[in-house]
């Protein structure tokens, strides 16, 4: 049975990742690296980036920092968020947000990741952390 974690390209955004535009082009263990393109798609009604667009990246950004650990560290499996702190610091109406993670915590259990997000002038406009529990990666159907 071929294993679900040897067929996953980090890097390609499939699901609500694709639906929001975000794009990683760095994920390892030690850090994913990624933008979002806002424009009024991400808009909440008064014009500025919906502040659950900031809690998705964050969960995705720190999903995929975690499974990529797992996977360097031979421990093996994936990882679900079960807690996302998020704080908007500055608000966004418009240009490129850059996404990075940092590791706070690795363990055999759980991982805490801390998440910044900044604007085309780098300063920082929201900060979460996300804590996720790893689990057993399951098998692809039918393999």
């Amino acid at each position: 049975m071929e294993n679900l974690a040897e067929s996953i390209d980090t890097t390609e955004a499939r699901g609500f990742d694709k639906l929001l535009g975000f794009t990683i082009t760095e994920a390892t263990g030690e850090t994913v690296i990624g933008t979002l393109d806002v424009d009024e798609h991400h808009h909440q009604p008064f014009g500025i980036t919906h502040g659950g667009v900031y809690c998705a990246l964050a969960e995705s950004a720190a999903s995929v920092s975690a499974f990529c650990w797992l996977q360097e560290s031979g421990i093996g499996g994936s990882a679900v968020g079960v807690n996302n702190s998020t704080d908007f610091l500055r608000s966004v109406r418009s240009g490129v947000i850059s996404v990075s993670t940092t590791p706070l915590h690795r363990g055999r259990r759980q991982q805490l990741w801390q998440i910044d997000m900044v604007d085309d002038e780098g300063r920082l406009v929201a900060q979460s952390r996300v804590r996720l529990q790893n689990i057993e990666m399951p098998t692809l159907p039918g393999a």
